[in-house]
């Protein structure tokens, strides 16, 4: 579960990015964040894994407080929520194995596990046979699917994709999307920001739109409603 109360998030230079968000996403929904560049997006989502504070207002997910959360804390809450992100950020040293085990390895896991869960995602996100190669050599698709592994592979209960086919064509935008479905059907809540039209029309699911920081629409089947 995910809820904001009245949040404000206002920059250094004075730019504010969201104005009061009064907002609640329920376990294992499909949220789409759409709306134009520059809206508050961004922010939005990266205030849900505490990568920013609000300025104003209270932010709960899986039942933390985060604005009460201590520092030492904030490791074992972000070990539930994982993160899909547009540009990859892949370990270009480590292999395909090595960086979605390091996911398990930072939290401490035991040597089994990592093996077991890596190979299990492995094979979910269909790379199993690139296992020992690296980024490079990878297709933009593949390199998003490790990245999509990555952050699945300690069982989060939130997974957060920020424009996660944005860099993608529309072949291998369809695929990864087939897979976040997937992901939630077996339980996360996905929150994902996106400007894909097409996706957000065809695959129906609640969407939340934000203008100059507010939400002004919410709707449960809901289209992309912006032109290209």
């Amino acid at each position: 579960m995910i809820e904001m109360q009245d949040v404000w998030k206002t920059y250094k230079d004075g730019t504010t990015a969201l104005h009061g968000i009064n907002v609640r996403i329920d376990s294992n929904e499909f949220v789409y964040v759409v709306g134009p560049s520059g809206a508050g997006k961004s922010t939005f989502m990266k205030l849900i894994y505490r990568e920013e504070r609000p300025s104003k207002g209270q932010i709960f997910v899986n039942g933390f407080n985060l604005e009460r959360l201590k520092a030492r804390k904030i490791p074992y809450v972000r070990r539930n929520i994982g993160v899909v992100f547009q540009d990859f950020k892949l370990l270009p040293k480590l292999t395909v194995y090595e960086n979605i085990a390091f996911a398990m390895e930072v939290v401490e896991a035991p040597k089994r596990l990592i093996r077991k869960r890596t190979l299990e995602v492995l094979e979910l996100v269909k790379l199993r046979e690139k296992a020992d190669v690296y980024p490079n050599q990878l297709s933009g698709g593949q390199q998003q699917r490790v990245v999509i592994a990555r952050a699945i592979v300690n069982n989060p209960a939130v997974l957060i994709a920020d424009e996660p086919t944005g860099n993608l064509d529309p072949e291998n935008s369809w695929e990864i999307m087939k897979l976040m479905e997937e992901i939630n059907f077996r339980g996360a809540t996905i929150v994902m920001a996106t400007h894909n039209k097409e996706i957000v029309n065809t695959m129906r699911k609640r969407v939340l739109a934000i203008e100059g920081g507010r939400i002004v629409r919410d709707e449960a089947r809901g289209e992309y409603g912006y032109e290209d």
